[in-house]
């Protein structure tokens, strides 16, 4: 109640008005003591400690006959002071203020949650935002596109115009492999960046400023631009200093399945940003999943050679790498045919490779391997909506459990104990000294 008379007089009446209250309720300030100084003497409990220690002293009785706080307990004086405030014409002044200012049009009187805007407004507010954010750092997508495409040069070097030869189709395989592993494992280098923004949008979520659905949307819309720039200008490199195949069809093929295995593997680092507490955790777990990914990818060890249980089923079929290197082996391969290994013998049709070299199936179109990977980059998105839904609704039950973790944890520290035993031990038998004791000093609460 007095911080509410407080309050209320210092926002609906003058300084001066609220120190003639308290001196028509008993309690005038001191002409060389600041208003709010006195205002905290008058309330606080804490300084009936100091009363208690001074009491019996001469100087104390000296200071009563100037001072008449000193002649009352906190709770005495609170007590005055409600009383006086309930009859006063402070009160009716203030209560017919809010009557006044409810009744104006367009004040609401409950507190709303959450942001006001539409949300196409949010969606459109933080694309252009992140965008902006996106090109102005150098280290979040510029930096990527120049190693990308020194990577495509060296890889265009090493395996330039690889031909038709017999071993030009492990060279076209490790090649093939090399871009939808080792080359989409380089978006790992994002994901300082992604700790970073968790951070922004952890802080600006609590506020509530927009909802997880515009933040994921926003993100990705923000990053496409980028993440093609990356995909075409490394494709567009690396496609024709190796000498694929001619067509600009099976070209963009093969730049939107490196967009696509970039995109997916940028997904999987914001999961894991918004699970780990720190850069270096988040960075030793990304590599190891990508890793699993990349080992399941059927590039290293045939699809069909790949342990049924778990391995083959279900995993191959949830990483973006197998669906990548089997739509980009059907992209380079169907329709060439390649030198055999012994003169004299037929020739090696692409058909062939695929289906009784490398062990895969021709049921399904290329568009097939490349839509899936677009479906798991919706999964991998999907999922990182549900994590920080599941995340924000158990933040409160996680920091209760840790603390207690960290208080039992601190308990059971010798030195610990020890400490809590001297403070408690100081507290009981060495009582403050406030410094309004001292010599030289007139009041508890000098101006």
């Amino acid at each position: 109640m007095i911080i509410d008379i407080q309050l209320r007089m210092r926002f609906f009446e003058s300084d001066h008005a609220c120190v003639q209250f308290f001196a028509e309720t008993g309690f005038p300030c001191p002409s060389r003591r600041n208003p709010s100084d006195h205002f905290l003497r008058c309330v606080n409990s804490d300084f009936d400690d100091v009363a208690a220690t001074m009491k019996g002293s001469m100087k104390l009785r000296a200071e009563a006959e100037l001072d008449p706080l000193l002649k009352y307990s906190t709770s005495e004086i609170r007590e005055r002071l409600v009383d006086k405030y309930r009859i006063s014409d402070y009160a009716m002044m203030v209560r017919s203020t809010i009557h006044e200012i409810t009744k104006i049009e367009g004040v609401m009187e409950d507190v709303i949650r959450g942001s006001q805007a539409s949300w196409l407004k949010q969606l459109r507010t933080l694309t252009s935002r992140s965008f902006t954010n996106m090109s102005r750092d150098l280290n979040y997508y510029w930096l990527r596109i120049i190693i990308y495409i020194v990577m495509a040069i060296c890889l265009g070097t090493i395996y330039y115009d690889v031909g038709t030869s017999y071993t030009a189709i492990q060279a076209r395989a490790s090649c093939g492999g090399f871009v939808s592993g080792f080359m989409t494992f380089m978006s790992i280098g994002g994901f300082p960046s992604f700790i970073e923004e968790m951070k922004v949008f952890t802080l600006e979520r609590q506020n509530g400023h927009y909802g997880v659905a515009a933040y994921i949307i926003s993100n990705f819309l923000s990053s496409m631009p980028f993440l093609l720039a990356v995909s075409w200008a490394s494709a567009s490199i690396t496609y024709w200093m190796v000498k694929f195949r001619p067509g600009f069809s099976y070209f963009a093929f093969f730049a939107l399945n490196l967009y696509g295995g970039v995109s997916v593997i940028e997904s999987l680092m914001m999961i894991i940003s918004a699970l780990v507490p720190n850069f270096l955790m988040g960075l030793i777990l990304g590599a190891g999943v990508i890793g699993i990914m990349m080992l399941t990818s059927g590039f290293f060890r045939l699809l069909p050679e790949l342990p049924k249980i778990f391995w083959r089923y279900p995993v191959s079929y949830i990483v973006y790498g197998s669906w990548g290197l089997k739509g980009g082996y059907k992209n380079d391969l169907i329709g060439l045919e390649f030198e055999p290994m012994m003169p004299g013998q037929p020739k090696l049709t692409g058909e062939y490779i695929i289906t009784e070299m490398m062990g895969l199936s021709l049921n399904h179109s290329k568009w097939l391997d490349l839509a899936m990977i677009f479906v798991l980059l919706f999964a991998y998105r999907l999922t990182f909506f549900v994590v920080l839904k599941v995340k924000e609704a158990a933040a409160p039950y996680i920091r209760v459990a840790y603390t207690r973790f960290t208080v039992k944890r601190l308990e059971r520290r010798a030195s610990f104990r020890k400490t809590l035993a001297m403070a408690s031990m100081s507290k009981r038998h060495n009582p403050p000294h406030p410094m309004a004791i001292q010599e030289g000093l007139s009041s508890p609460m000098p101006y």
